[in-house]
Formats: C-alpha cells, structure tokens, sequence
C-alpha cells in the first residue's frame, strides 16, 4: 500500500488503544482489530476499508503467519493424539506419583522448561499440556502455571545458543552488521552473559515456587481462589484405550514423540515446523502398530487438536496485523529518534533495553522490530566506543521481554492455552514478576556499564 507514514506521537495512539481496551475488557482480538483500524484512520481515513483488506491480505501471505499457523495447528494435532492414546495422561500420573506437593510441582515444571529450550512454542505447548494435571491435583492455579512455562519460553531460549531465536539473531546481526558467515553467533554467544533480563527472569521461577517471593496482584487472587474451591476435577483419560494393560508402553507413546520431536527439531537446521512433521509420523505409527484408534478417529483427534488453536492463532494474526500498521505508522524509528539525544555510552544499555522492552511489548513484534532497530543502534554503539555485546544483550532482553509480557505476543497466548486459563488473565497474573525482572535487569544494566 502507497501510505504516508505518521510522524508524530498520533503513532502511539493505536497502541495505547490496544493496550487499555485489553485490560478494560480482558480481551485480546477484539482490542486488535480497533488498534488496527484506528491506526488506517491515521493514515488514510477515506481508504479505511481498502487498506484493511490489504493488511489482511498482506499478513496472511506473510512466510512466518504460514509457519506460524501450520506449527501451531500440527503441534495441536499431536497434542490431542497424545492425550488420547493417554500417553500425555500417563506422563501425568508417572510424574504425580514422585511429586510431593505444590511446591515439587512448580519446580518440576521450571526443570522441563530448562531442559525444553529448542522453541519457545515447543517449550509452551508441551510443558503446559503435560504438567495441567499434575498442578491442579495440587492446586495450583491455571495462570501460575502459565506463569511458570511462559518464563522457560523465549527467556531460555535466548540464552542457550541452540534454539530458533539464536539462529535468527545471529543471522539478524550479521545482515545489520555487514558481518562475515559465523561472526554474528560468535557476537551473541559474547552477549549471552549480558542477556540479564533472560536470566532474571528464570530465576525468578524457584523463588515464586518455593515462596521466597510473594504473590503478588492478580496471581495472589488466581491462586487463594483455587485453595479456596472445590476438589480439582479428576484428568481427562482420552479414550482410556491406551493405558490399559502394560503402563509403561503407554509412557512410551508420550515419550517417544516428544523425544522425536526434540531431537529432529534440532538435527533438522533447528526448525520445529520439520520436527512436528516427523513427531507426527512417528505418532501415528505407534497408533497404527498398537491399534489404539481407528483411522478416522485418530484423524478426527488431529483435526479437532488443530481447530483448538484456532483462538490463539487468530490473536497472533491480529497481532501480526497490528504491527504491519505500526510499521507504516513508523512506530520504531520515531520512538528510537525521541530516545537517540540521551544515549551515551553510560545510559546507551540501558535506554536500548527500555526502548526496545516498551516498544516490543507495544507492538508483539520481538523479531521484526530488530531488524529495524540493530542498524541504528550497533553503529552508534561502535561510534560512542561502547561495549558491543553488552547493547546486543540489551537488545535481544528486550526481545524476550516483550514475548514474556506483551499480551497478545504468541509465547503468552500459546502459554495460556496449553494451561488452560483466558489470556488476559494469565498476562495480568505475570506481569508484576516480568517488571521485577525488567527493574532487576535495568539496575544491572547501569552498573555493567559503568565498570
């Protein structure tokens, strides 16, 4: 579309409407779309409706809202089969029988997010479904576990150099940075130790869980009224096909999956689209060999996994759409211009990760943005002499930030799904701990420049 780009503080107008009419109505799409067609109205009020569509239009034929439909919609399928060959049900008793209590549970699911570090939609759709039933047999509340996933999700994934979001920063970095093939891993491996947001905020987790943290706003009502109703249901056994007879080929038939899934992931170039793919086949394999489904129900089971990520899936498109009127209304640049006079080599740090906290929790762009903003700030960091991996570490904490906080970002839609509670109550529930972390982070980012 042939647009004018906004020029002054009307840019932030569509993104301060999502963000109250989220919290006023504790909804997600809804508030989108208005962003969306309040931003047009900026633009081009009199081709309102033609720009519109092509905003849709420009999304949907968008590579990554392809990839991102096609892995969550398939990692719904087999997450349904998983449940109901009772594979993910099984997994649940085996773990319930060694967990003593709330506590156990909570920092059971932190050390399978720790080891779950490849993707973060990996790490929220595979932790939340497999630990939902052994948390609420002790109580715990939907949105703490959310909490618990989403922490695992993009912060640990940013600082183990095996995942998609290294492989991406690294690319991002050599593309910004005019860098030789193997540079820009090279300089964010150098940036891992000053990824200080990540790292907060995993360790975070273990002081909520064992309550060395309080609870604090919205997760202190989440969690006093699970203690306070009624015995939690008994778990959903699927079919109730698979777990009779020898237990523990029924723990094979989640385990197998999920360790087929991990391992192609990674040995096929870090792409979990791939790896969900041969997961699958395998999975279906186990059903075929153990005759657990008939073929139409195991295809039916897909088909109705893959509908369940519909709503999630529609508040990443919205968000998706969004950020493609952000980028006309040149949100970024214009923030990164209001900002650019006070960054010093003292403050520069701190102001990126700010800046970049804000504008990625804004606008739920935690890639696309960086594109934008690593040419500008890299080269002012190497002309102010400035520690380069420290403002790359900056950089990709706003990055995680904005994934952990922003609430219509994928990581926490997808967090809230697998753990079965609304969206905006998980993202309330969350966001004291994630602004704990941020003013940790900000704090640490001051006094590694300074010495």
């Amino acid at each position: 579309m042939d647009q004018a780009t906004a020029t002054g503080v009307e840019c932030l107008l569509p993104t301060l409407l999502v963000l109250i009419l989220a919290i006023l109505s504790k909804r997600t799409i809804e508030p989108l779309v208005a962003g969306v067609i309040l931003g047009l109205l900026i633009l081009q009020p009199a081709e309102l409706l033609g720009n519109l569509t092509g905003v849709v239009l420009t999304v949907m034929a968008d590579d990554t809202i392809g990839w991102v439909i096609m892995v969550c919609g398939l990692m719904g399928g087999l997450i349904a089969l998983l449940v109901k060959i009772g594979g993910a049900v099984a997994f649940g008793r085996v773990a319930a029988r060694r967990i003593t209590g709330r506590k156990g549970a909570l920092i059971t699911t932190w050390l399978l997010g720790l080891a779950i570090f490849i993707d973060d939609y990996l790490n929220s759709l595979t932790i939340s479904s497999s630990m939902k039933a052994v948390t609420d047999k002790f109580r715990v509340s939907r949105e703490m576990l959310a909490y618990v996933v989403d922490s695992t999700a993009a912060p640990i994934c940013v600082i183990v150099p095996l995942s998609t979001w290294s492989v991406y920063f690294s690319a991002l970095l050599e593309d910004g940075m005019a860098l030789d093939a193997g540079e820009g891993l090279r300089i964010y491996i150098q940036a891992i130790p000053y990824m200080f947001y990540a790292w907060i905020a995993v360790l975070i987790v273990p002081l909520v869980a064992l309550g060395k943290i309080p609870l604090l706003g919205a997760m202190r009502v989440a969690e006093r009224k699970v203690a306070a109703g009624p015995d939690p249901a008994p778990a959903q056994n699927g079919s109730g096909r698979g777990h009779k007879g020898d237990v523990r080929k029924v723990v094979l038939n989640f385990f197998v999956p999920l360790v087929t899934l991990l391992f192609f992931t990674w040995f096929l170039d870090i792409d979990i689209f791939k790896g969900v793919i041969v997961a699958l086949a395998v999975t279906l394999a186990l059903v075929f060999y153990q005759r657990l489904l008939k073929p139409g129900e195991l295809f039916d089971t897909m088909m109705d996994g893959f509908k369940s990520m519909l709503l999630p899936l529609g508040t990443v498109v919205a968000g998706f759409m969004l950020k493609e009127v952000n980028d006309q209304l040149g949100l970024t640049p214009y923030v990164i211009g209001l900002v650019e006079p006070i960054m010093t080599p003292m403050l520069l740090p701190l102001v990126t990760f700010v800046t970049m906290a804000l504008i990625a929790f804004a606008t739920g762009s935690f890639w696309g943005i960086f594109a934008v903003a690593i040419p500008i700030v890299l080269p002012l960091a190497s002309s102010m002499d400035a520690n380069t991996p420290l403002v790359v570490g900056a950089l990709i904490s706003a990055s995680a930030f904005g994934s952990h906080t922003c609430f219509y970002g994928d990581s926490t839609v997808l967090s809230a799904h697998g753990s079965g509670c609304r969206v905006m109550d998980h993202a309330l529930t969350q966001l004291p701990y994630a602004m704990l972390a941020a003013a940790c982070a900000a704090f640490v980012f001051v006094l590694a420049a300074a010495f």
